[in-house]
């Protein structure tokens, strides 16, 4: 995590991190070691749960499925919950993220199936496009590795900033090269990117905290990442070793079905994107 926002992010992590253990430790051995009990799945609420809680209603008793659905607010505890068997798997990140928690964590976590993408977009409640943003504008960005060198993507994408070249998955401010409007950044846990928009000029989002503040990412954001060749999609992950676990396998399939990419389609109305 960056310097910014430590006090909230650690209240938050520790929030979390007891909500986690209190909600699944006593199901540990049935998560990761008896197939035959209910897949224990982690996710954040939206819009994982809500597409895991639409399986579990429509399709999962269908398919002999036993499904359980734990919500988590932050992106750590679902990785640690799999990792040390709490949960069974998870559904709430991408492949970039993946990659950067295990190298610096140790985990072991693999993806099993991609099943959407939220595009990151860029939000504000002062001004009505990006070419309207102010020289010196602050501008809230998540404050993890991955997501904040996303963000600056996307605001290069879109002209407001240049990245120097070579500038990968943990860019910074520190990696901009050109800033022709003097923009500067506040980095803020992910989770309260939407809040901080009273306090900034603009804030960049995840699509599920987006949607889960209400904000309609393909009517609000200023500026929308392209689905096109988009390498942030969110799948369903396990522990290495349980890729085969049959409840996996099964939900894996429900989760790629028609069924959940019209759910998808009708619920989230561009918003979200089926990846399949």
């Amino acid at each position: 995590m960056r310097n910014a926002a430590k006090i909230t992010t650690a209240v938050l992590a520790a929030g979390t991190l007891t909500f986690g253990l209190s909600a699944c430790g006593s199901d540990k051995d049935s998560a990761s070691s008896d197939t035959s009990g209910p897949l224990i799945v982690a996710a954040s609420p939206t819009p994982h749960a809500e597409i895991l809680d639409f399986v579990k209603k429509n399709l999962a008793k269908k398919a002999g499925l036993d499904l359980e659905v734990k919500e988590f607010q932050d992106y750590i505890v679902p990785n640690t919950a799999t990792e040390d068997g709490s949960v069974g798997a998870n559904y709430f990140q991408n492949q970039p993220y993946l990659d950067d928690f295990n190298k610096k964590r140790g985990t072991h976590i693999v993806p099993v199936v991609t099943v959407h993408l939220e595009p990151l977009g860029l939000y504000s409640h002062k001004v009505k496009s990006a070419d309207a943003l102010k020289s010196g504008a602050t501008i809230a960005v998540p404050n993890d590795a991955v997501n904040e060198a996303r963000a600056l993507k996307l605001l290069a994408a879109n002209g407001l900033i240049t990245l120097k070249d070579g500038a990968g998955n943990e860019a910074t401010p520190q990696d901009i090269s050109k800033n022709p409007k003097n923009l500067k950044f506040k980095e803020v846990e992910a989770a309260q990117t939407p809040r901080s928009l009273d306090d900034v000029d603009a804030a960049v989002v995840n699509g599920n905290y987006a949607i889960s503040a209400g904000l309609k990412p393909a009517k609000d954001a200023l500026v929308l990442e392209s689905a096109k060749n988009n390498p942030y999609g969110n799948f369903l992950a396990v522990k290495k070793g349980n890729e085969n676990d049959p409840r996996v396998k099964k939900l894996a399939k429900l989760l790629t079905s028609p069924e959940v990419k019209k759910f998808i389609e009708d619920k989230y109305a561009g918003s979200v994107i089926p990846s399949f």
